[in-house]
């Protein structure tokens, strides 16, 4: 499953981060400049804020509790 995230400074970040690694299951953001571990705060460092920014999770996993944890930071879906 994929939607699109808004991390607008360090601090976004840093919460998405601690967000995620609550969840035992990989959670990935994709961007044009490369994917990232979301739970790797080193790697969430590398991502570039300019550019739209998508979380990926396994289809085999019910994402319900961690896309309304990251309500804060996710894309209205229309």
């Amino acid at each position: 499953m994929t939607r699109k995230i808004k991390v607008k400074n360090t601090e976004d970040i840093q919460k998405i981060n601690q967000i995620v690694s609550r969840y035992s299951y990989d959670i990935w953001i994709f961007g044009k400049s490369g994917q990232v571990d979301a739970k790797s705060l080193l790697g969430m460092f590398l991502l570039s804020l300019n550019e739209p920014l998508q979380i990926v999770v396994e289809d085999d996993v019910d994402p319900t509790a961690l896309f309304k944890d990251l309500a804060d930071y996710l894309e209205i879906e229309e």
